[in-house]
């Protein structure tokens, strides 16, 4: 991973200041996930305050021995006790009990998962899958496409409808990203690390009738 990608994250003081309290969030197999990450980057490129446009800050965590909505809104509850003076949107989402909820909200499948990092490899945008937690960082796919500033569709989860609502509301804040790969149509972007050109690559030749 670019050696500066955590350094660049802690620039944002909210999430430095997650990160310092990670402790005493006590959250099972738990990441600070997605926009608050690649979102700073990005603010840094643009020359913007690293916080800019950032609408919330997501935590994933996994635990299979409740799955209830209770259960994740007790663990809600707890992340805004112990994060609450920081004065933004904290969002928690248990993985373990998305499968449940996924389909009526987003009208789409979605399987059932089995650990947080699951997860973070399914979010609509391959370039945006990234957690980090303290001394520790997983990007299945890399993190070059974050600095590339292109958008790549996950085929992990093929929903166009919702691939594209996303495209347009990181544009709208950074209007210089790209639509990079989508999963089988045009040119893979050179800037695609090896684990994401290699998942496309892969999906590609499924895709291709045999001769």
């Amino acid at each position: 991973m670019p050696s500066n990608f955590l350094q660049n994250i802690s620039a944002n003081p909210i999430n430095r200041a997650i990160l310092a309290r990670w402790s005493q969030l006590d959250l099972p197999n738990a990441w600070l996930v997605a926009g608050c990450l690649f979102q700073t980057v990005w603010n840094l490129q643009a020359g913007r305050s690293p916080e800019s446009c950032i609408k919330d800050y997501d935590l994933f965590y996994f635990d299979a021995s409740d799955l209830s909505a209770e259960g994740e809104a007790w663990v809600q509850a707890h992340a805004d006790a112990v994060l609450g003076d920081l004065g933004v949107s904290i969002e928690v989402a248990n993985q373990a009990r998305v499968h449940i909820w996924y389909p009526d909200y987003f009208g789409q499948p979605y399987p059932q998962l089995h650990s947080a990092e699951d997860g973070i490899s399914r979010f609509l945008v391959l370039e945006t899958c990234v957690g980090v937690r303290p001394n520790a960082c997983h990007a299945p796919f890399g993190l070059d496409g974050i600095y590339a500033g292109t958008l790549t569709a996950n085929p992990r989860t093929p929903y166009p409808d919702l691939f594209s609502a996303k495209v347009a509301s990181y544009r709208e804040r950074w209007d210089w990203l790209t639509v990079g790969g989508s999963g089988g149509r045009g040119t893979l972007c050179t800037a695609c690390p090896p684990g994401l050109a290699a998942l496309l690559l892969n999906l590609r030749a499924q895709r291709t009738p045999s001769t």
